[in-house]
Order: structure tokens, then sequence, then C-alpha cells
């Protein structure tokens, strides 16, 4: 039982790259309507709706965009920074989303970024507890799940806040015309297949902390 879960969460993850990465591919050769670089799109975005202070920066990676809320930034990767492709379109969109979110105090958004640190540091603990717990007591082992469901829990919050990161995207896509509606569509595509990512995340974190319990039921008996 214990190989199944793992396989099945290995399954799971390994699908969501490979959704994401192809949909990545396939939208980055496809021709924005406007021919705006990812870097134009954010600018855009974020100072139609006041937040000309947030800057954007390059950084190096692949698909390395993100916000920080802290520094109020938007980092976009080289590839959506420069490129005029609905992929660059769609990634910047989305993560000028969260800079939205975070001026309009998302709930979700801020329940995460407080929580941050504390999963950081039971998650740590948590997988070391297990491996103690398996050495040396199983009483260990399910103090070590439950730090871990911190984790389990920081993914769920992470949904929502990635759903409506997307939606918001979508939203000012269309608010400032920066896509005509066929392109749009391709961008909406794009962005499912990025918050499957994130739902993969979700079933596998699940998968494994119950792969711990069949374990941990297996040598109770």
């Amino acid at each position: 039982m214990s190989t199944i879960l793992i396989l099945i969460a290995v399954a799971i993850t390994t699908l969501a790259q490979i959704l994401v990465s192809a949909s990545y591919a396939r939208y980055k050769k496809v021709k924005g309507s406007k021919n705006l670089t990812g870097y134009d799109v954010a600018r855009k975005i974020l100072d139609s709706n006041g937040l000309n202070s947030v800057m954007i920066y390059e950084v190096s990676g692949n698909l390395s965009d993100h916000y920080d809320p802290t520094k109020k930034t938007v980092s976009l990767s080289h590839d959506i920074y420069t490129g005029t492709s609905v992929a660059s379109l769609a990634v910047a969109a989305h993560e000028c989303g969260h800079a939205i979110q975070d001026k309009e105090s998302y709930t979700p958004m801020r329940i995460r970024s407080a929580i941050v640190p504390t999963v950081n540091i039971f998650t740590r603990i948590g997988y070391l507890v297990i491996v103690i717990g398996f050495a040396f007591s199983y009483k260990l082992v399910e103090v070590g799940i439950i730090l871990l469901l911190s984790m389990l829990a920081f993914q769920l919050i992470t949904l929502p806040v990635e759903f409506n990161a997307s939606h918001r995207a979508l939203k000012q896509i269309e608010k400032i015309s920066l896509s005509n509606k066929k392109k749009k569509k391709k961008a909406r595509r794009m962005l499912i297949a990025a918050a499957f990512t994130y739902v993969a995340a979700l079933l596998s974190t699940l998968l494994e902390i119950l792969r711990y319990v069949v374990i941990l039921n297996s040598r109770d008996r």
C-alpha cells in the first residue's frame, strides 16, 4: 500500500510538470495581439491599479516568476520579462494579480504569508522527527505527521490565492485591452495548466502523509 501511494504521488507530480511545461512551450510560440513584452504587460497592469511604486525585475531561471509582498516587487524570468508571447502575457499578469491581492489585503494571501515561517520550521522538524520516530519510538512518528499537516494546510490555503490571482489576471487583460478574445482564451488555458501544479502539490503531500500513516499502522499491528 505504501509503495502504491508513492507511485501515485510521483505520477501526479510528473503529470502536472508535463502539463505546465507543454502548455508553456505551446503558448510561448503564440505571439500576443499587442506585441507587448511581459515587462510592458506587468507595468501597464500595475500602473492602472495604482501600484506605480511596485518595481519589476528580471531574474534568472525558467518560470521563476514571483511577487514578493515584503519587498513589493514583481520578478519575471528572462523569457517572460522580454517575451511577447501569450505565455509571457499570462504569467506576467498572474504575478501582478498577486500584487493587487496584496494591495487589497486579500485574506487568504495574508494568512499564507503569515504562516510561511511556521510552516517551514514545522516541516523541517516534522521530517526529522519521523525519521527518528521510525528508529526509536512510533509515538514520535505521530508527532511528525501532525507537524507535516502544517504543510498540507499551507498548500490548501495556496489554492485560492493562486486561482484568484489568475482570475484577476484575466480581468486585467480584458480591462485594459491587452489581448483579443482568442488570445485571452489561450492565456486562460496557460494559467489553468500552471494552477494544476498547486493542486498536484497538495495531493502529493496528502498521499505522503497517508503513506506515513499506513506504515505506522502496519507496524503497530
